[in-house]
């Protein structure tokens, strides 16, 4: 899978999955325009990535569902490298809460940031390339909890799942220009945010989990290098589950 000199966007990418998926692909000679809401952490990481990859990494801090910062990712990707090539769509909220206590403000914010924010850096990216003729890969981050009912997070699996639905949609849209859209389903995934929930994440789903143990970050970055290849440019409209066989059984993680 060949990234020399190609162009990416990555959103929510200072830390954890989306850090992961810069680094694989700065490390395979990419150009990684690299988003976070937090400006020193996305400075920080793409800092580092820079200093050690054969591609180059920019941070561009800024709220990914705000329409002024979706455009200046993109206008940065063109200005500084000449095209936009990838875009992985990464940024995402999780607001947990009971479903009969639930608050507006809560549910539009998940809404606004994981779909909102997701289309239309779809629409900006898509343009882009529509534009450049050469076609394009976009990928969408969904999630488990869209495809199996999950405790507390009604708003969120609901928003997971409709951006698989965006997916599919999209293809008819964008095939004429050459752009394939998929999402990625992860599952359960050992990251800094995920064991600072709970200290006994990665037990628990070592236990419930077919293949032994949750993700690691690099396992869903693989998944996204794949379908943002190359490789995978007949491949469009999909969703990736990469879970270790969890929702093939739905064993549940409030038992015992």
């Amino acid at each position: 899978m060949s990234f020399e000199k190609k162009v990416a966007i990555v959103t929510g990418a200072g830390q954890g999955i989306g850090l992961q998926i810069c680094t694989s692909l700065a490390n395979e000679g990419a150009n990684v325009i690299l988003n976070d809401l937090d400006e020193a952490l996305a400075n920080e990481a793409a800092g580092k990535i820079q200093g050690g990859a054969k591609g180059n990494c920019i941070a561009v801090a800024g709220d990914s569902s705000d329409i002024s910062v979706i455009k200046k990712l993109v206008n940065i990707a063109v200005n500084e490298f000449g095209q936009l090539d990838m875009v992985i769509a990464n940024a995402g909220i999780t607001l947990y809460g009971d479903f009969f206590t639930y608050q507006p403000e809560s549910f539009y914010r998940v809404l606004q940031v994981n779909l909102g924010g997701t289309f239309f850096l779809a629409q900006e990216a898509a343009n882009q390339m529509r534009q450049q003729k050469s076609g394009g890969s976009l990928l969408f981050m969904s999630s488990v909890t869209g495809h199996q009912a999950h405790k507390n997070l009604a708003v969120y699996g609901m928003s997971k799942a409709a951006l698989e639905m965006l997916a599919k949609s999209l293809v008819i849209e964008l095939s004429p220009f050459k752009i394939n859209v998929n999402t990625i389903a992860p599952g359960a995934t050992v990251t800094k945010r995920t064991l600072a929930e709970d200290i006994n994440y990665e037990t628990t789903w070592s236990k419930i989990t077919p293949m032994g143990r949750p993700a690691s970050v690099e396992d869903i970055a693989n998944a996204a290098l794949f379908l943002v290849s190359e490789k995978s440019r007949h491949i469009t409209g999909q969703s990736l589950v990469v879970d270790g066989g969890w929702t093939s059984i739905s064993p549940s993680p409030y038992e015992g």
